[in-house]
């Protein structure tokens, strides 16, 4: 049932083939082969308390016989780079279900997690390596993307966004803030536009073609205590759990905020959009900025949820403005979770010190049940 459930949310292939020849350069420069050192420094990095994907190559060997495999796996990684052939047990998971909240036995509460190939992700990290060097090198990713971006994080993110929106409060201004929920969003990322858009960055061509052939014809099945499923074909996302699947969905979401005049802000895919709202040019600014998000979204075959889509108004002369997603009102809110932090319509942090407090007393709680002994001595 799981299963079902979890490629019921994948999109339909568009069936066309994607022009990787005619929208990509060459291979970056005979230079820039996989060497042995290179695959032996990630394998020295393995995590063996980690489970092993479904052809239980367990990275405790991996890491075991380091010396032994590092070369021959440098040169089938560069076998496979170079060709763009990839081992069908590369393109295989294992989706072990994480419950979010909510009732257990609804599907939707869970989250696949993928378990791949350990030397298939020792290959997923080389090729972003690749891809993150050229993304790096010529600025691609946009500068309203915090999540999975080197030297930002979710301080980052919350600081940059309310640093500017807190101001224009202290102003005296009305400011709206529209906090945005895609739905399914790492599961519903097409491989066609995704493919076109690593095209479009100018990414090399050999490394482009294995990217689509690692997304192509996947699979997956659901492990729950020993007891496996049948295995189901994957037609869209990319692999939450994965190496490459973050830094993809990066390139995927970049464009998002093309033409955008309010302020936008992603991590991943949390995103919010703030602006000024004191006068009626000022909301219907944010109002046409969401039309231009939602009009990105049925291009990029993405969908919001615009049930969780939430308003919070800010400033003393708000006017409470209803903004709409199509045509459907979107929900006022009182506080949001952003990022972990509770943010309130007053920007006052109470409640995130009660979250926190509590958090901290349950934490004390466990630790004084355990403790055998509560003398001082």
């Amino acid at each position: 049932m799981l299963n079902d459930f979890f490629v019921s949310v994948f999109t339909e292939k568009s069936g066309g083939v994607p022009n990787i020849v005619n929208t990509s350069r060459e291979r970056v420069s005979l230079e820039d082969r996989i060497h042995k050192e290179q695959v032996k420094n990630h394998l020295g990095k393995l995590d063996v308390s980690k489970s092993p994907g479904p052809d239980e190559m367990h990275p405790r060997i991996l890491k075991e016989l380091i010396e032994e495999v590092s070369e021959p796996l440098a040169m089938i990684f560069e076998k496979s780079w170079q060709t763009g052939e990839i081992p069908e047990d590369w393109k295989r998971a294992n989706i072990v279900p994480i419950y979010k909240k909510g009732n257990k036995n609804n599907p939707g509460n869970y989250r696949p997690v993928s378990l791949t190939s350990v030397p298939g992700k020792i290959m997923e990290q080389v090729i972003k390596e690749i891809i993150c060097k050229h993304l790096e090198g010529n600025k691609v990713i946009g500068n309203s993307q915090h999540g999975f971006v080197k030297n930002k994080s979710c301080q980052t993110n919350l600081i940059a966004f309310f640093d500017k929106i807190t101001s224009l409060v202290d102003k005296g201004e009305a400011v709206d803030v529209i906090y945005l929920d895609f739905s399914k969003a790492f599961d519903t990322v097409s491989h066609d536009i995704l493919i076109d858009k690593l095209g479009k960055y100018n990414l090399d061509r050999a490394t482009i073609r294995w990217v689509h052939n690692w997304l192509d014809n996947r699979s997956q099945r659901v492990v729950v205590n020993g007891s496996k499923s049948c295995w189901k074909g994957i037609t869209s996302g990319v692999p939450q759990g994965s190496v490459l699947g973050p830094v993809l969905f990066n390139i995927f979401i970049n464009d998002v905020d093309i033409g955008i005049e309010s302020t936008l802000i992603k991590f991943a895919d949390d995103t919010k959009l703030g602006g000024v709202a004191t006068s009626l040019e000022d909301r219907d600014i944010i109002q046409n900025d969401l039309s231009k998000l939602e009009k990105w979204s049925e291009v990029n075959r993405m969908r919001f949820n615009r049930e969780k889509c939430k308003v919070l108004h800010l400033g003393r002369n708000n006017q409470f403005h209803t903004y709409k997603m199509g045509s459907d009102c979107l929900g006022r809110s009182m506080a949001e979770r952003d990022l972990g932090v509770i943010v309130d319509h007053k920007l006052n942090m109470s409640q995130q010190c009660d979250a926190v407090a509590k958090k901290a007393n349950m934490i004390l709680g466990c630790i004084n049940r355990c403790v055998v002994s509560k003398t001082r001595e």
